[in-house]
């Protein structure tokens, strides 16, 4: 029965939807997706988790736990929680919340096979305590430290004079930024004279990552600060003094390349092979760069080389000594932050070198694994699949070796998507909105999985009283 024309239907569609339609169907899509995820994880093999908290705007310790866990023929990631706690955000309660989870859409912790976090084995923290609290109901989970903050606590040690360096570049920079005025005078100053920037970047510790292109922003606008700085101003010597600008071009060129090496780390599906891959090439690079600075070459390090040229001078061995030392010992440090050891589960990353039975393997496997790697057909998806999908994809014709190898790669890396959560949780719950309930939202924001959309209208359609 029709209670309403064309004409009035019209009318009702162009009515704009009400909050709490609009906050009903985000709840709706996000419980679907949730329901999938929970039925995913019911029928893997095993999955790993990635937890982190952190204080959101209105003052809530927010909670996200990412999952990776096989599906199909490949290895997916998704968000598994974002949860406020209400209480104390201490590591019994992290463990709460992620186990009231559990219990509740019956998911097995027999199946987690690992949990990174940001805290090492020797922090004595929340996370800490909440990683220790779940190996304990998992007891054949390991547990993994972020390998991207151990990049960014190796690459903090430097010999004092490039330090000092620094130092000063990051005074410098907020005696401009701090104050708006002088920010302003800049950028008019710079438009004037036709520099290709007209502001200086902000440097601050929790956004390490950025500091190349702070130095390296800096460094291109010197001359212009050099004519806008106040005689007065105690730091501006440095401007003109050669052997600090030297110093200067090197630390934007050396953070420049750490920052690039950082950024190739992250993404999804990176796993600990990856990682330490770029670190492999870093360390090489390193001992590279430092015997060519020995050898007074200095075209790996851009910046630097083209002071040099601008100037046409040449550098002390001062200088070249600081920069062989911070080369040299960043490459010790790196080495202890991600030592050099024996890999047995090397046949993982590429099964066709392998030749003698791995230790990790007994002989089953290992007679699966021949007789994978006889295989042409599988020899030639080797190469066209990423590690993740080559290994997934095999689950069905070598079941035994398979599970292995995805077991190996199912541990997260870094904190990468924990990182990102927070960004986009930040973005959506402003101070302005400061009452929302941003899980729905963090749901479908971070979520691989398509809500089924003719599933939930069949949940949503109201049957006649009659029927």
């Amino acid at each position: 029965m029709r209670m309403f024309d064309e004409q009035y239907s019209k009318k009702i569609d162009a009515v704009q939807l009400s909050n709490s339609t609009v906050a009903r169907r985000i709840k709706d899509l996000a419980a679907d997706i949730e329901e999938e995820l929970v039925c995913r994880l019911k029928i893997c093999d095993g999955f790993s988790l990635q937890l982190d908290e952190s204080a959101d705007v209105s003052g809530l310790a927010v909670l996200l736990v990412f999952v990776r866990y096989r599906f199909n023929k490949s290895i997916e990631e998704d968000l598994l929680l974002c949860e406020s706690l209400q209480s104390n955000a201490t590591g019994e309660e992290i463990f709460n919340c992620v186990n009231s989870f559990m219990q509740k859409h019956e998911i097995e912790w027999e199946k987690c096979v690992d949990v990174c976090s940001d805290a090492s084995r020797a922090m004595d923290g929340k996370i800490a305590e909440a990683v220790t609290l779940i190996k304990y109901v998992a007891p054949e989970s390991t547990s993994s430290h972020c390998l991207l903050y151990r990049h960014a606590l190796a690459v903090k040690i430097m010999p004092t004079s490039l330090k000092n360096v620094l130092d000063q570049a990051v005074q410098i920079i907020n005696y401009i930024k701090a104050r708006p005025h002088q920010s302003r005078l800049l950028k008019i100053l710079c438009e004037e004279m036709g520099a290709q920037h007209t502001a200086l970047l902000l440097n601050t510790e929790v956004r390490w990552l950025s500091r190349g292109k702070v130095l390296v922003r800096l460094f291109e606008l010197r001359r212009e600060l050099l004519v806008f700085m106040d005689s007065a101003f105690r730091l501006s010597d440095c401007l003109t003094n050669s052997s600090w600008l030297l110093r200067l071009a090197y630390l934007a060129d050396i953070f420049t390349k750490l920052n690039e090496v950082n950024l190739s780390m992250r993404g999804k599906n990176v796993t600990v092979f990856t990682v330490f891959d770029k670190m492999s090439s870093l360390l090489r690079k390193l001992e590279f760069w430092a015997s060519s600075v020995e050898e007074e070459n200095f075209d790996c390090f851009p910046t630097l080389s083209d002071f040099l040229t601008e100037i046409n001078s040449t550098v002390d061995k001062d200088i070249c000594s600081a920069i062989v030392q911070h080369l040299r010992g960043l490459r010790s440090t790196l080495l202890k932050y991600f030592p050099v050891t024996n890999d047995n589960n090397a046949w993982v990353r590429n099964p066709f070198t392998v030749t003698v039975k791995p230790v990790s393997l007994v002989a089953r496997d290992y007679e699966s694994l021949i007789d994978l790697t006889s295989d042409s057909q599988v020899k030639q998806n080797f190469s066209e699949l990423s590690l993740n999908d080559f290994w997934s994809s095999l689950i069905q014709e070598y079941p035994s070796i398979a599970r292995r190898a995805v077991r190996v790669l199912l541990p997260f890396a870094t904190m990468h998507l924990c990182e990102t959560g927070f960004s986009y949780y930040a973005a959506t719950k402003t101070k302005y909105r400061k009452r929302l309930d941003a899980a729905p939202h963090m749901r479908i924001r971070l979520s691989n999985i398509t809500p089924n959309i003719k599933r939930i209208c069949d949940k949503k359609t109201q049957k006649h009283c009659s029927h």
